[in-house]
């Protein structure tokens, strides 16, 4: 019997397909898709701030890093900085770094950066493979886009988040920005070691240098502390930093930015460290800066910075610009290290000084001071009763205090209460020099030694009595509005002003005697001046001060201001004595030229007009210069003018009641300058004929003109005359000054103390040198750095390539959702990107 044969075709049959492939492979294309959508939705969330906030386009193009702000002398020298730790930077261009920095940076970081787009995949896919072993994958623009961020998180979940966005402003960055863009915003943006953050800040720090010179020595230490900023700082661990460099070294050999044999040279090199950190006590004039600070506000009070913000010193890059002359800053440094010494040693060898009863019945002071100290504050934080602290003040400690040598400072084992004294006995000054025309600063001291020492004793804020430093203003009111004159006659007699009041308080000095108003300037005489304030009157004196010499304190009538009873600062009476040498106009001192944003763009300039004010006819004010004549000539200050060569000049000394302070202001045609020497604590003071105004505050002035009239450079003649209006003859003048001073009075000034003779007014020249507080950072030859040329036109210069470089390809336009995504190419020609997310 036959089998029935089967249906369907002959032969073998395939195989139907399974659906189980079927589904996988759907399950594949749906997790490919579904992966791709879920990518990109997350880049849509990162883009649209889910994940934190991300920055536009236009943020990108003017990153928002912090950015110290910046105060140049005239001549572009920098003085100091603002700012906040991370915001100490300085941004520099890419054309002003150094190509060595450029090429030790892409061969140690990212040595195929020419070649992608932000992203180096090879190198990532490497680094996860390896586990980070032989690298991280971070490109140098994913770096930078890591700084602009502000991440690091150690947490693995919110990395990976934050590399997500990272990723992206990479990419975004390489479409808007060139490769040299993005080198110089990166390292200007990373920090280095001891907090220095930027390139140019790191370079100036450990090198004193600008980062265009560095040479590939020293580049290859600043990108080596980039792996790690502490490990590898020269100054901390020195052969782990030399180490480091040579790898660096070895890496710009392997990508042939240097010959094997230039390689092997440098890396036998030791790091030529040159470190100086500018803070706020280091550069020039410290006190100086501290009180800028206060001018550059009220400039900027009612501008706006770009994000509609009012303008941060400390942040937003500024440029501020100042009036102050380097070198003048320096010589004027230089007289009060040399005078302050002696007068110190005067004071210290008082009897009241060597056994303490000057602080008898000054208790309540001693204790304010304890109070006030940060010893007492740690010590009730940890715990201890007021008891217990006070005894602890009355322990010997290690300590450093302040003294009088080149580092100002010196190791002593003393208590902390003996501590508080040393440092309150210490004798303090304030010096300030302007141009008595524009009424520009050129040199400020504030005090002995800002480190130790931070009150500033020139500023508007602090006052003093100013003892017969007011006197020329009561002359020149009396020749301007009662007609006195050099040979006026004038009484030298106590003077009674209403209810009995006498002035001076005793009529000791008063000789009785009728004396030419030149000489009564000229010996400061105390009764013949009582005797002018009496025919000018108190109330009249007082307003004159205000409306034509323009003292912003208001000053209270009484008769003994005539004689210095008021307190005004330095900053004040310098402003009133411009009106002498100003040719009747009186000047409020300016510290700006002009500040700038950290785009270059000018936004504040100083009107060298402004401020000025006419308080004299221009005529009193030249009859007042040669009046003031005479007491740098033969009177408190004799032998002044001749000592110094000049053939011009004015001035006068002040000394108060016990000598608590010491003045002198003077002036030449071309430069002003006054000084005031005392102590913090009025009731410590020099008791001799050493603590007067002639003595004690002169030789600052003088030592300071001496140096100035010895520097060609400056362009101070002393030579220069007062310009004498055209409209005065010599019979206005009515006689040489010199002629009329033949009084032979003795000297006084303040109330029962006496002016010296002029054997005392002589420069202490034994003292060692005292090198300036004010130091300028040298080049690597040890000679002082140029200062650098704000205004200099940079060069226009680009990348020097890697040897046997080729250009670097440009990238091909991305287009369609990539391109929205990311961002278009920036317009070279436009201020702002093509697109702007």
């Amino acid at each position: 019997m036959n089998k029935a044969t089967p249906k369907g075709p002959a032969g073998p049959q395939p195989p139907k397909p399974a659906r189980k492939t079927r589904r996988s492979v759907r399950i594949l294309w749906t997790l490919f898709l579904g992966g791709l959508g879920a990518f990109f939705l997350i880049i849509v969330l990162a883009l649209t701030g889910v994940f934190g906030k991300m920055p536009s386009l236009k943020q990108l193009e003017n990153p928002s890093l912090l950015q110290s702000s910046e105060v140049y002398a005239l001549d572009g020298t920098l003085m100091g900085k603002y700012y906040r730790e991370r915001g100490n930077r300085s941004n520099v261009d890419y054309r002003d770094i150094s190509p060595h920095v450029i090429h030790a940076l892409v061969a140690t970081e990212d040595v195929r950066f020419y070649n992608h787009s932000g992203i180096d995949w090879k190198r990532t896919i490497k680094a996860v493979a390896t586990l980070g072993s032989d690298g991280g994958g971070s490109t140098i623009t994913q770096q930078l886009a890591k700084q602009l961020l502000d991440q690091g998180s150690k947490n693995f979940i919110q990395r990976s988040v934050e590399k997500l966005k990272e990723y992206i402003i990479a990419i975004r960055l390489e479409r808007n920005f060139t490769k040299e863009e993005i080198i110089a915003l990166y390292l200007n943006a990373v920090p280095y070691g001891d907090n220095v953050y930027g390139i140019r800040n790191a370079a100036r720090t450990f090198f004193q240098k600008e980062p265009g010179v560095l040479d590939p020595n020293e580049a290859s230490v600043l990108v080596g502390m980039l792996k790690g900023n502490y490990i590898y700082n020269p100054r901390v661990h020195y052969k782990r930093a030399f180490d480091r460099k040579n790898v660096v070294l070895g890496q710009m050999e392997k990508a042939a930015y240097l010959t094997p044999q230039q390689a092997a040279g440098y890396k036998g090199q030791p790091i030529p460290l040159n470190y100086r950190k500018l803070d706020e006590n280091t550069g020039y004039a410290p006190y100086f800066r501290e009180v800028l600070k206060d001018e550059v506000r009220e400039a900027l009070k009612d501008l706006k910075n770009a994000d509609g913000d009012p303008y941060d010193i400390y942040d937003d890059g500024l440029k501020i610009y100042t009036t102050i002359n380097p070198k003048m800053q320096t010589y004027a440094e230089e007289a009060v290290a040399q005078q302050m010494p002696a007068l110190q040693r005067t004071l210290n060898q008082q009897s009241n000084i060597r056994n303490g009863s000057v602080w008898k019945g000054r208790e309540n002071v001693l204790e304010a001071a304890m109070k006030a100290s940060d010893r007492w504050r740690y010590s009730r934080e940890e715990g201890l009763t007021d008891a217990e602290i006070r005894a602890s003040f009355k322990q010997k400690v290690p300590m450093k205090v302040f003294a009088w040598n080149a580092k100002r400072e010196k190791d002593t084992v003393m208590t902390p209460l003996d501590s508080i004294k040393y440092h309150r006995q210490m004798m303090q000054t304030a010096f300030m020099v302007v141009d008595p025309i524009t009424g520009e600063v050129r040199a400020w001291v504030g005090g002995i030694h800002f480190k130790t020492y931070k009150y500033d004793h020139a500023n508007m804020k602090t006052q003093r009595q100013v003892g017969s430093s007011i006197k020329p203003f009561l002359y020149a009111q009396a020749m301007e509005e009662r007609g006195f004159d050099f040979d006026t006659p004038v009484e030298d007699v106590q003077q009674t002003f209403g209810k009995d009041q006498k002035v001076p308080a005793t009529g000791k000095t008063c000789t009785g005697r009728t004396v030419s108003m030149a000489s009564a300037l000229a010996w400061s005489r105390n009764c013949a001046t009582a005797y002018i304030m009496k025919q000018v009157g108190p109330d009249q004196f007082a307003r004159f001060l205000g409306e034509h010499i323009n003292i912003p304190t208001k000053v209270e009538p009484h008769p003994s201001i005539a004689l210095g009873s008021c307190d005004l600062s330095l900053f004040e009476m310098v402003w009133g004595y411009t009106v002498f040498p100003g040719r009747g106009y009186s000047t409020r001192p300016k510290m700006i030229t002009r500040i700038e944003d950290r785009n270059g763009n000018v936004i504040v300039r100083t009107d060298l007009t402004a401020g000025r004010k006419e308080g004299l006819s221009e005529a009193t004010a030249y009859k007042m210069t040669r009046l003031m004549e005479g007491p740098v000539t033969k009177g408190t200050a004799a032998g002044l003018m001749q000592a110094l060569g000049a053939a011009e000049m004015g001035g006068k000394t002040g000394t108060t009641n016990e000598n608590a302070d010491a003045w002198f202001m003077g002036y030449s045609p071309q430069l002003l300058a006054g000084v005031w020497v005392g102590c913090d604590d009025r009731f410590i003071r020099i008791e001799s004929a050493a603590g007067y105004g002639g003595t004690a505050a002169r030789p600052i002035w003088q030592s300071f003109f001496s140096k100035v009239y010895g520097d060609p450079t400056l362009g101070i003649d002393r030579n220069a005359k007062f310009v004498k209006p055209p409209d005065m003859n010599n019979d206005a003048l009515n006689a040489d000054v010199g002629s009329i001073i033949t009084d032979t009075i003795p000297n006084a000034e303040g109330e029962d103390i006496g002016n010296g003779d002029a054997s005392e007014y002589t420069l202490d020249t034994t003292s060692e040198y005292i090198p300036p507080e004010s130091q300028r950072p040298q080049d690597e030859n040890g000679n002082p750095a140029q200062p650098n040329n704000p205004n200099k036109p940079k060069k226009d210069t680009t990348r020097a390539p890697k040897i046997g470089e080729a250009t670097p390809p440009q990238e091909p336009e991305k287009k369609g959702l990539f391109r929205k995504i990311f961002g278009g190419k920036k317009d070279k020609d436009k201020d702002k990107p093509a697109n702007d997310y």
